[in-house]
């Protein structure tokens, strides 16, 4: 198949990217109808250093959102209520969100427990038009849940997904084929997945606002500022995304992390943690090779100051260890020599396709 025909074969998909509003908080209100109307947070208690999980539409006007330490939180919203994580809840919900969404197609690629993309194109219900089998699903989440969906409709992932974020919440957004083109000029760059803080400021410095600023720059030029990303920011200034719904999901990391309710005053403190921490990483390593096969091939450290400064180190390895992680963990903390607030253990993981170097005897 030509690349022209690929490309015209990917337009021609039906792509919904459902998008829970506010999920975690939600089911909190739902749970709990006297918190209707304020200012909710999920997370950890700001006594223990706790930070924001998810939080309600009413708390993100007073500026909280998620990642964001809960002491602060309340700096900026001191009526803030919080709810601790009831994950258990929260998976049984979008276990049965999913079982709708299986009724209208089995081309499901679930991006977390609130959102999902659906391939729609080959199905029949609602005569086969994506803008009626999304409003469905959305209606019978409400129905049986009393949450509410965002959705969006596009003939590609990354469309459709720009598209749920359109009308939050509660609302839906559909980009026909015919659309893409004016679309796409635009939509502002901020609104690209993967166009974090960094990227964010770089394309201001170059005066790239929107797509189309990124298509006149063209694909040298991208490539000269953004590197390996260049490419793909190139495509998306076109409203061209090829990437099929993964209905299958590969691991490509495992982590650990424990922020500490006291810094951690030098690295002696920080390595009796580390051993803690390493024992987490084993049993939900064991967890996880139940479902899939996964190979390691790097370990890696992270380390947060109280400066809430961070660094990442690793190094290569096909199994964990943990002297590894203590030299690892040593070479870190040498880059700030401050009292630590996080430590965190992780695994990068082959293509489970690739197969494992023989051992020497």
């Amino acid at each position: 198949m030509s690349t022209e025909d690929g490309l015209n074969r990917s337009m021609m998909r039906k792509i919904i990217h459902v998008d829970m509003d506010c999920f975690y908080a939600a089911v909190e209100v739902r749970e709990n109808p006297q918190l209707q109307g304020k200012p909710v947070a999920v997370g950890g208690s700001p006594q223990s250093r706790g930070v924001v999980a998810a939080c309600n539409y009413e708390a993100r006007k007073f500026g909280v959102h998620s990642a964001m330490p809960m002491s602060r939180a309340f700096q900026q919203c001191p009526n803030l209520i919080t709810t601790p994580v009831h994950m258990d809840l929260y998976k049984q919900i979008s276990g049965e969100i999913h079982q709708i969404f299986q009724d209208y197609t089995d081309q499901i690629e679930p991006l977390s427990l609130d959102e999902a993309y659906l391939d729609v194109s080959e199905s029949s219900h609602c005569g086969g038009s994506a803008t009626l089998i999304a409003q469905q699903i959305r209606e019978r989440i409400f129905d049986t849940q009393r949450l509410t969906a965002s959705a969006g409709v596009a003939p590609n992932k990354f469309l459709a997904k720009v598209a749920s974020d359109w009308n939050k919440p509660n609302g839906q957004k559909v980009i026909t084929p015919d659309d893409v083109q004016e679309f796409v000029k635009a939509l502002p760059v901020k609104a690209i997945s993967g166009v974090g803080k960094v990227t964010a400021k770089r394309m201001s410095e170059l005066n790239i606002e929107t797509c189309e600023d990124l298509n006149k720059m063209g694909l040298d030029k991208l490539n000269q500022y953004f590197g390996s990303f260049g490419e793909q920011l190139y495509k998306y200034s076109q409203g061209i995304d090829t990437r099929p719904v993964q209905t299958h999901w590969v691991r490509k990391s495992l982590s650990v992390e424990d922020t500490f309710a006291q810094d951690l005053p030098d690295l002696e403190s920080c390595l009796l943690e580390l051993a803690k921490i390493y024992a987490e990483l084993l049993v939900r390593l064991e967890r996880a090779q139940k479902k899939q096969r996964l190979i390691p091939k790097a370990l890696f450290v992270k380390l947060r100051f109280d400066d809430f400064e961070t660094t990442t180190i690793q190094m290569v390895g096909n199994k964990p260890d943990k002297h590894a992680y203590m030299r690892l963990c040593a070479d870190a903390w040498r880059r700030g020599q401050r009292p630590v607030r996080l430590i965190g253990l992780g695994l990068q993981f082959n293509p489970p396709d690739m197969p494992e170097q023989l051992r020497l005897i």
